[in-house]
């Protein structure tokens, strides 16, 4: 719906009152749905602060005099606690993190909404033991994040969101290839759920919808990168190759510096054709992930690797297809350039070659009675003009296949999910059951386990097989 003028004129004369809306436009604050006076005597009256009048005129007058007809839809969110246990080589207690995940929701006016949500976690692993470097211990004991916080508005067939927010412009199952925006929390690898592995980005989207046709412009002013952790985590994602006479020094993540020419941006273009959900989009970024510089230290038989983030291009396209009522094909691929990747050759000045990549992957998803779920998936990452000094072969080759059903019981739902490359012995299992004992509550018990040669996606954690147990609550 159009905002009202009225809407300018109240913020300009009453801007004290809005400064938590302001904060919450940068992110240093939460919205407050109290307004100046006396609040309301019950939710009716928060709900029709308006006085119920609903034509353009009445809506104007009671605007220009002050009114902003505020609505507070309520509190959200989750409380869970994951506990797992390390049982390669020297099996130890790896996790037990208690997560809050907290939100409200609400409206200033018919076109302006608001939502506000963070997250506090503690993991008491990390702090009580000394199994792992302290820098470690320190990043992983306590976090404290935003998570959503924005303001919408709607001006008829426009939508602006402004503030933290998630961009996905792709999912696949465990795997992730147009999802390009949304920065990760790479901690645990990939064993998480999205709603907690998925990073929201402080962004300004504009979206425009047309019938069948949807145009998303956004704008990352301060880029949030994905979370690697630090050196010597278990899932920590780099490990050099030995070098006789030389020690291997790692320095932890240091983003790039928050300026104009750091930025993000990208355009995506969707439209609905023939049955075909298709979009394609235009992507420029700093890269979320690091690549690692090398250089040798004069004087000292050392190398050391330095975290960079170089700008990449990114060209995509996914799209969906109903080819039955109970079938669905779906489809990825995205052309990276100048992909900063590691090198082998020791003659190369920084260890570090730039490459354009292929990725693409084909997805079909089947759903059956009780609840089953068959999902086949065949992937590929492919260097066209692939330096002879890096891992990667030219064709990357890999499948997954993911099985589910509540065919024994209506709440409770078993599921694995299998990821294998082609090109080599290198896989992932993730295999769980969940439990929906009671209303809002679930448990999960699960074993994620790995296999594979040390330079492999997946074969480089074969020590960190776990089994977990988690009890999470919703409200």
């Amino acid at each position: 719906m159009p905002i009202n003028h009225g809407v300018i004129k109240v913020l300009a004369s009453r801007r004290r009152h809005f400064l938590p809306v302001m904060g919450l436009l940068v992110g240093f604050g939460w919205v407050s749905p109290a307004i100046a006076g006396e609040p309301p005597d019950s939710l009716d009256e928060l709900l029709q602060m308006d006085g119920g009048k609903s034509s353009d005129g009445a809506g104007k007058a009671n605007m220009d005099a002050g009114g902003w007809n505020p609505k507070f839809q309520g509190y959200f969110g989750f409380f869970q606690n994951k506990t797992a246990y390390t049982y390669p080589a020297t099996g130890h207690w790896s996790l037990s993190r208690n997560l809050l995940d907290l939100g409200a929701r609400g409206s200033l006016s018919p076109g302006i909404k608001w939502l506000a949500s963070g997250r506090v976690a503690y993991d008491p692993v990390y702090q009580t033991t000394s199994y792992y470097p302290a820098d470690v211990r320190h990043d992983q004991t306590l976090e404290l994040m935003f998570r959503e916080t924005y303001l919408d508005a709607s001006f008829g067939d426009w939508d602006l969101r402004v503030g933290r927010q998630h961009i996905i412009w792709g999912e696949m199952v465990g795997l992730f290839v147009a999802d390009v925006a949304s920065a990760k929390d790479l901690r645990q690898f990939v064993l998480q759920d999205f709603d907690i592995l998925r990073t929201p980005q402080w962004a300004i989207r504009n979206e425009y919808f047309k019938g069948d046709f949807h145009a998303e412009a956004v704008w990352i002013p301060v880029v949030t990168y994905s979370n690697i952790g630090k050196v010597g985590a278990e899932f920590y994602p780099f490990k050099p190759p030995a070098v006789p006479g030389y020690q291997n020094d790692i320095l932890n993540d240091n983003p790039a510096p928050r300026t104009i020419g750091n930025t993000a941006y990208g355009l995506r273009l969707s439209y609905l054709l023939a049955g075909f959900d298709t979009s394609i989009f235009y992507y420029s970024t700093p890269d979320l992930l690091p690549a690692f510089s090398r250089s040798f230290w004069q004087g000292a038989s050392s190398i050391i690797y330095t975290p960079i983030h170089n700008r990449v291009q990114q060209w995509g396209a996914t799209f969906a297809k109903d080819l039955t009522e109970n079938a669905v094909l779906k489809s990825e691929v995205v052309y990276t350039r100048d992909r900063l990747v590691s090198t082998f050759s020791l003659s190369d000045s920084d260890g570090l070659v730039k490459q354009n990549i292929l990725d693409y992957i084909v997805g079909l998803d089947f759903t059956f009675a009780e609840e089953t779920r068959v999902n086949l998936q065949f992937f590929q990452e492919i260097y066209p003009d692939r330096d002879p000094g890096i891992g990667p072969s030219q064709f990357e080759t890999g499948y997954s296949l993911l099985l589910s059903t509540r065919y024994f019981h209506p709440k409770v739902e078993p599921q694995i999910l299998f990821i294998q490359s082609l090109n080599r012995y290198d896989w992932m299992l993730q295999a769980k059951t969940a439990w929906e004992f009671s209303t809002n509550w679930r448990w999960v018990g699960g074993l994620d386990a790995f296999g594979g040669t040390s330079n492999g996606l997946f074969g480089r954690y074969d020590q960190t097989d776990r089994v977990y147990t988690e009890l999470r609550y919703s409200f």
